[in-house]
């Protein structure tokens, strides 16, 4: 699409030859958009900037105006079922309304907070679409979609707990510009062609992130009320070979129940259960949707059993005793314990106790006839953050089903495996290596740890090495930088709506202590604390009185490192949106 900008108006043209023929305008004094036949005449007062952009993500209302998001740069990653998939390269946030001057000093310091927000909206991660066929639905229930169903717009045909970018688009549906609305998807999306003998196969790994509960790792953690849970994230594998299509889906998602863990500048801050007294009808309210969604489910569960974990873990295990069932399975299983960092060939104690259910609910295949079985439950795995022990626990499960497949379609014989083939293995185990890095990185900041034994199966000093980095950086960003990225999030995605007209609420304020709460501040304070006590300790031998002044500075540092330490949270990068403050979000 060409992008015009005209002084009190923008003009989006397709350019594609697409089912969209006429242009957009959304005018800049009011933001009202509509179709246009023609582009408005140019002139030497009124000369517009032009470019080229590549969708139209949605709108965004907040105090003194709106803003339209678009894609200004793509990259097509692969094809999804013959249907070119493309990656965000690039948003740009477009102002539509220049209101500012009018607003009161209270509205122009929200829209400058606002506009902040919006800043850490343009560097969001893992977003993918497609023109042509709708990345929100797996591979079986696509080809489940009727007919009628199929004739409709792609953001009709979507599911909406995957479809990112759902409450921006609501202002393009109100004025039914359909042509204009693009499905966007948060998660991953890797693929890759291997050799078996004389057959080539296609195999793809896509991740669709729910946007119920989303957020980052310290700011969104267990379920709320409603059963909606952090980091729940379905995983797609697909093959296509001979003619045959064959899909498995699994999900991934927090512990179901109220539970957080409070930054504070700890390393591992406490776990805190909420309302314990409300986790089995929390935790049925999730599987009762979970099983209207997938059929069966198989909960798995990789929490060890000391310390906070414990405590969770038993909790998640007694709401679960009331709520199982023929259609309902919870298992838990160590992962710590039986596999320790390296020894992941032990998973084969869990496959032995699941493979039963993968059996029995089995996966989708399509052949040339399209005749097709289908995936009649899910199985879910959880750890604390659902991401480095998840993903491991996951790829041997998406490894054992794909050789179950592959026997299926008559390619491998009865005890071959994918080890036996160095290429397949290779790519199948950078697949998920890459797939569990874009995850962790959403929710974390972070690549997956133990990322070496993954891609290679063997554990290198580099890898551990890189693991310590991640540890550390996940440390920064989970102190000093998600709550500002998590009140982006909340902003996009509705979780938070702005009072547009009317009395004004503001985003919670700091005041008193913590306004002036710096620890960059604090950590100066302490390091030249600490100098001045060592200069004056070595100065001690020509004058006794800096043996005084020297555990007077000390004394300053060491007060400052604990009062840091008893007030850790004040220091730290906190969601301020008020939100944030209702029990049970």
């Amino acid at each position: 699409m060409r992008l015009w900008e005209f002084p009190d108006e923008y003009v989006i043209e397709p350019t594609d030859g697409s089912s969209a023929s006429s242009s957009l305008s959304i005018s800049l004094v009011d933001a009202s958009m509509k179709l246009i036949d023609s582009i408005p005449e140019c002139s030497s007062f009124r000369v517009p900037k032009i470019q080229m952009i590549f969708g139209v993500v949605g709108m965004l209302k907040l105090v003194a105006g709106s803003y339209l998001f678009v894609i200004t740069e793509r990259k097509c990653v692969g094809s999804y079922l013959g249907h070119p998939i493309f990656k965000v390269i690039s948003l740009k946030v477009l102002p539509c309304v220049h209101s500012v001057k009018n607003s009161t000093p209270e509205q122009k310091k929200m829209e400058n907070e606002f506009s902040r927000l919006l800043k850490v909206a343009e560097r969001t991660t893992g977003l993918y679409f497609s023109y042509d066929t709708n990345l929100t639905l797996s591979t079986q229930r696509l080809y489940d979609l009727g007919n009628e169903s199929k004739m409709l717009p792609l953001w009709r045909q979507a599911e909406p707990r995957f479809l990112w970018n759902s409450y921006m688009l609501e202002a393009l549906i109100d004025k039914k510009l359909d042509p204009y609305l693009l499905p966007v998807v948060q998660g991953s999306f890797h693929n890759f062609q291997a050799t078996i003998g004389k057959e080539i196969v296609d195999v793809t790994l896509i991740a669709r992130r729910c946007t119920r509960r989303n957020g980052t790792r310290m700011w969104r953690r267990g379920a709320d009320s409603e059963g909606h849970v952090a980091n729940f994230v379905e995983t797609e594998q697909i093959i296509q070979i001979n003619g045959f299509t064959s899909s498995f889906v699994q999900v991934r998602g927090s512990i179901p129940f109220l539970w957080e863990q409070i930054v504070d500048l700890t390393y591992k801050p406490k776990f805190e259960i909420v309302r314990p007294e409300e986790a089995p009808q929390i935790a049925e309210r999730h599987f009762l949707d979970l099983r209207k969604m997938y059929g069966s489910v198989l909960a798995v569960d990789l929490l060890n059993k000391h310390g906070g974990e414990g405590r969770l873990s038993d909790m998640f295990s007694n709401a679960m005793q009331p709520i199982v069932s023929e259609d309902l399975r919870y298992l838990h299983f160590d992962f710590t314990k039986i596999c320790g960092h390296v020894h992941f060939e032990r998973l084969s104690f869990l496959y032995d106790q699941i493979a039963d259910f993968l059996v029995k609910n089995g996966y989708f295949l399509l052949n040339e006839e399209s005749e097709k079985m289908e995936q009649l439950g899910v199985v879910r795995t959880n750890c604390i953050d659902c991401l480095d022990r998840t993903n491991i626990t996951q790829s041997m499960i998406g490894r054992k089903i794909l050789e179950l497949q592959l026997r299926r379609i008559g390619v491998f014989a009865a005890e071959e495996t994918i080890s036996s083939h160095p290429k397949l293995d290779r790519c199948f185990r950078i697949l998920w290596a890459n797939h569990g890095d874009d995850i962790s990185i959403q929710y974390s900041g972070t690549a997956a740890l133990k990322g070496d034994l993954v891609r290679s199966g063997q554990r290198r000093v580099q890898g551990i090495l890189k693991d310590r980095y991640i540890s550390f950086k996940r440390y920064y960003l989970n102190n000093f930088s998600d709550g500002t990225k998590q009140d982006a999030i909340d902003l996009l995605q509705g979780h938070y709506k702005v009072s547009v007209g009317g009395d004004i609420t503001p985003p919670s304020q700091t005041g008193g202590l913590e306004a002036i709460a710096s620890f960059p501040l604090a950590l100066c304070l302490v390091l030249i604390g600490l100098l001045l006590t060592t200069m004056s300790l070595g100065q001690v031998g020509n004058d006794p009185r800096h043996l005084l002044f020297s555990v007077v500075w000390g004394s300053i540092s060491v007060g400052i490192a604990s009062f840091v330490r008893a007030k850790g949270r004040i220091f730290c990068n906190r969601p301020r949106l008020q939100l944030h403050d209702k029990p049970g979000y």
